[in-house]
């Protein structure tokens, strides 16, 4: 399983423009193409309508910061919150789990996005050139002092 290991720099890119293309192709057309039809939807489902354009935002701008690379963590953590409150007010997960069919989409988004706030965005990143990877809160390649 050591060879796996290696590849877990590849995996991290994987997974983030997997989510970042999906979160990005998302919030387009909530922004800049049915901005107006976004809102009534929103509106039909109880929340209200200046939510799609905070969701919006969430998804284009997040699945870009996810694509390049920068800030992982947070624009994960944000689209896993935003997936969460979509799974309780829109999917209904938690009132009806049997279900399944109906929220498996963005339960799965929700999941892979905070394993990308856990993990961080992996050597292959914007992240990794101007903060450095950090594992057990220390920069990679320091010495211990043990």
């Amino acid at each position: 399983m050591g060879s796996l290991e290696k590849l877990s720099p590849l995996a991290l890119l994987l997974l983030r423009a997997a989510l970042g293309i999906v979160f990005l192709f998302h919030g387009y057309p909530k922004l800049f193409v049915n901005t107006h039809a976004a809102m009534q939807a929103f509106e039909h489902m109880g929340l209200p309508t200046y939510f799609a354009v905070i969701s919006g935002v969430l998804e284009f701008f997040g699945g870009c910061l996810l694509l390049a690379g920068l800030f992982t963590r947070v624009a994960a953590l944000l689209l896993a919150g935003e997936m969460v409150v979509a799974l309780w007010r829109v999917h209904h997960m938690f009132s009806e789990p049997m279900r399944v069919g109906s929220y498996e989409f963005p339960m799965v988004l929700a999941a892979s996005a905070f394993a990308l706030a856990c993990l961080g965005a992996g050597e292959i990143s914007i992240d990794q050139v101007i903060f450095g990877a950090r594992r057990g809160g220390k920069t990679r390649g320091a010495k211990s002092k043990d």
